[in-house]
């Protein structure tokens, strides 16, 4: 048996090892079933932020007394609150969407009724710690009903709720309007470095 035999059969011996190696490999991957990709979820139109009449009219009665009107403002956006997440525990996310929408209406109504007072007065300040108070309790809530909602409804909820966040920011920058005065920062002198001592007399 020559030598360029011996390599053929010696050849043709890897070759029939590696296919009894791969081909059930193969085989096992063929199996398994296809993942089918999902398709990412479109977000449901947002809510539509509005005041409904009655409460609208029951606001501009109360124009004169703004600590009536924004007790009234935050009990009727409590109130649309409790609502939504009633139909978030009855997975009616719609309707929940509806009413966050009324709910972020009023907010923003609040928002525009305290920013047409004077920031340095002490009303002022009292009306927005009082929304603060409210925004602050409504975080959590809004949180928990997006944990449990469907992406397309949850994406609006998270709107809201940087909303209202926003709103606590700016119900706090009211307390810090133009009376906080920052004391200037104090430049340190630079040393001196020593001067070498001579030893000459």
């Amino acid at each position: 048996m020559t030598r360029a035999t011996q390599r053929l059969i010696a050849f043709a011996a890897h070759l029939l090892l590696l296919a009894f190696v791969c081909v059930p490999a193969v085989n096992a991957q063929d199996a398994q079933p296809q993942a089918t990709p999902q398709a990412t979820p479109l977000p449901a139109p947002p809510p539509f932020k509005m005041i409904v009449k009655e409460e609208r009219d029951a606001l501009e009665q109360q124009s004169r007394d703004a600590s009536k009107r924004l007790k009234l403002t935050i009990a009727y956006a409590g109130g649309h609150l409790t609502r939504a997440e009633q139909h978030t525990a009855r997975e009616n996310f719609e309707a929940a969407s509806a009413e966050l929408g009324m709910y972020h209406a009023l907010v923003e109504n609040a928002l525009a009724f305290l920013s047409t007072f004077k920031r340095d007065s002490n009303k002022t300040r009292d009306l927005y710690k009082r929304l603060e108070l409210s925004l602050r309790a409504d975080g959590p809530r809004l949180t928990a009903m997006r944990r449990v909602t469907p992406l397309e409804y949850a994406v609006w909820i998270k709107k809201v709720e940087d909303y209202a966040r926003e709103g606590r920011t700016e119900a706090l920058n009211s307390f810090y309007g133009h009376t906080v005065v920052r004391d200037p920062e104090k430049k340190e002198k630079p040393k001196e470095s020593p001067t070498p001592k001579s030893n000459q007399p």
